[in-house]
Order: structure tokens, then sequence, then C-alpha cells
């Protein structure tokens, strides 16, 4: 597909028509995105791309179906496959991406035992290396989180009863499963979704909070000590079916935060598919006006107070108001979207689609 820019009403001109687009955009720290849209970067591969990690306006990674990992230094320009041979002969689920900067990056691929796998680079995916295989057949982890270059968590479904966290503290170099005496017990059924990379997001140097779906209620968990203890709130998506509950997360700071999900099976019906919290998760308010239908990533934009994206296979929407609110934005099918500190704003999904949000 081209790289004109979508957006409400129809934007039209090539990606590079603006100097610095971008930029622009930056200029209005987010408080109106009207004007703006996702500008489609051709990456030449058919992947579906879950994981997104948006290091910057020019640099951004994806990791996806088949093994694929693509990174850009050029704002999409152009594209480097820098996939794991491993992972690309095994076929493996390249769920969540995790990038401290150009060069450096842990993805997860997920599935059953040991189809769940940490890998990391040092040299721009030049060479990756397993720095973690899971051992235990009743393990499926879906998501990973890092709270800076050093520390991290990555989290996966039930295990005798309770969601199991693996930590590290070296960068992704080492894992350990943390002791489980601090995790609440899940509810008959309860799960992650590994649909976005963003069932398990962090906020500053020690909280982190889980999401759920699949049990009687979506619940979201949140934990202050990097992972050790949890405590469990109910938020207002529904649930009570394997196919709903919160898909992702996204935290401005270690009180404010979005849930949003559904019911991911295509043509059924997502309502009250959003909620916000402002006191870091202990309680959960549906919000006003929902995106209408189910959304399986979100993301603040920086520096905007009130400014968030939300994404998934129909469209994407926008809120000013920290999430009270949502309009649509966009019809394009995306399944994850991210933000760097610089205001770059990157999506991702099926059929090998990326794009960033640019102004006209």
């Amino acid at each position: 597909m081209s790289a004109a820019i979508l957006a409400v009403g129809v934007l039209t001109g090539p990606a590079h028509a603006a100097a610095d687009p971008d930029a622009e955009l930056a200029a209005g720290r987010g408080q109106d995105l009207r004007a703006a849209g996702w500008a489609l970067k051709e990456t030449g591969k058919t992947a579906r791309f879950r994981g997104l990690s948006a290091v910057s306006r020019s640099t951004a990674w994806v990791a996806g179906s088949k093994g694929t990992v693509l990174r850009t230094l050029d704002g999409g320009r152009s594209w480097q496959d820098v996939s794991p041979p491993g992972a690309v002969a095994e076929g493996l689920e390249l769920r969540d991406v995790e990038a401290f900067d150009a060069r450096r990056a842990v993805a997860l691929s997920i599935g059953e035992g040991e189809a769940s796998r940490v890998l990391r680079t040092e040299d721009g995916g030049a060479t990756w290396t397993e720095t973690f295989r899971n051992p235990d057949p009743r393990a499926f982890y879906d998501c990973l989180t890092f709270f800076d270059a050093r520390h991290g968590l990555a989290m996966s479904d039930p295990v005798d009863g309770k969601f199991r966290i693996l930590s590290t503290d070296d960068g992704g170099r080492h894992w350990r499963v943390l002791p489980g005496d601090g995790m609440p017990e899940a509810l008959p059924g309860e799960a992650g979704f590994a649909a976005s990379g963003q069932c398990l997001v962090s906020a500053g140097p020690r909280d982190v909070w889980l999401a759920t779906g699949g049990g009687a209620s979506a619940r979201v968990l949140h934990s202050a000590d990097r992972g050790r203890t949890w405590r469990v709130a109910e938020s207002t998506v529904p649930a009570g079916d394997p196919a709903r509950g919160v898909f992702a997360l996204a935290f401005r700071d270690r009180t404010r935060g979005l849930a949003v999900g559904g019911d991911y099976r295509t043509g059924q019906a997502s309502p009250q598919a959003a909620a916000v919290s402002s006191d870091g998760g202990r309680s959960w308010r549906q919000a006003t006006t929902p995106p209408p239908a189910y959304r399986s990533g979100a993301a603040w934009y920086p520096y905007s107070g009130g400014t968030a994206l939300a994404v998934g296979p129909t469209g994407t929407d926008v809120t000013t108001d920290g999430g009270r609110t949502w309009r649509p934005l966009d019809e394009g099918s995306f399944d994850t979207v991210d933000c760097a500190a610089d205001t770059g704003c990157w999506a991702a999904g099926e059929k090998g689609r990326v794009a960033r949000l640019e102004r006209r």
C-alpha cells in the first residue's frame, strides 16, 4: 500500500511531503490531532506485527509472526530485516519487543512450554542471543515490560492457579521466576491476551500492571515493588467469555491509566470496551463514550495531558480528556500502538502494516 496519510476525512500527499511532519505534530503537543493521521510505511513484509517499540520519531522496532523482526532508523522510509534466524526457522510468534535504543532490544515469543522464549540483541539485530526458554509445559508467556534498561518482567498465564512472573535485573541477559506468594489467585479461565504486547505495562521505576480476561470479570493487577506483591481490582470492561476482557493497558504515570479491550471475535459487539483509573489501578471507571469496537492497543501521547490513542482491527480512536470520551481517528487495521518520548507515535498490525502518526 502507498504511504498516503489516512485520517478523519481524507488527507492526501506522500508521507515525506513536509520537511519533518512529525516535528510539526510534536510542536502541537497532541492537544488537537484532528489534522493528524497514520502515514503507512511500506515494510515489504506480510507478517502480522503485534510487537512494537517506538524509540523515537526516526527509530522503531516491530516483531511478529514467522519470527519476523524489522527495524527502521529513518522514520519508516526503509526497513532492515533483523529477524533472529532461529525464530524464523521455527516460525516463532514474536508478540512483544522492548527496545532501549537503536541497537539494544528484547523480544518475546509466545506459546506453550518451550515456544515461550526471550531473545536479546545488542547490535541492532545483527545477532541475537536466546536468554530464556520456558521449561514448564504449563506456562504460556504473553507480554514483557521494562522499568529501565536493566530491570524488566515477563508474565505467563496462570500456573497452579496464579499468574507467573519472570524477572531480570541485567537488561534481559538472565531471568528468574519470582515467588508466587504475593500473587492473588486467578479466577477460573482467567488469562492474559498476547494481542499487542500491552497486557503487562510499567510506569516509573517500580510500578507495573497486568491485564486479564477470560474469567468472570476482567481484572487489573498492580504491583508497586516490581512484581513481588500484587493488588487486584475489577475493571468495567466486560468479560465472562474466553474472548473478552482487557487486552491492553497504558499508564501515563503511577496514577493515571487506561484499559481497552472487548471481544476480539469478528462481528461481536464490544460495548464498554474502555475504562480509566486515576488512582494507580485501585479502581476503574467506565469510559463515558468508549471506542465503538474491540481495541487491542493503547498509548498516551507525550506531554499532552489527556491525549491518548487506541487501536484495533477496525480502526483508531483518540481521547483528549484522559480516556473519558473517545472519537474515531482512522478506519485502518492495527493491533498495537506506541509513542516515544519525542512524540514519535507508531502503529503496527496485520499484513505487514506499520504507520507513523503525522500531520498533513
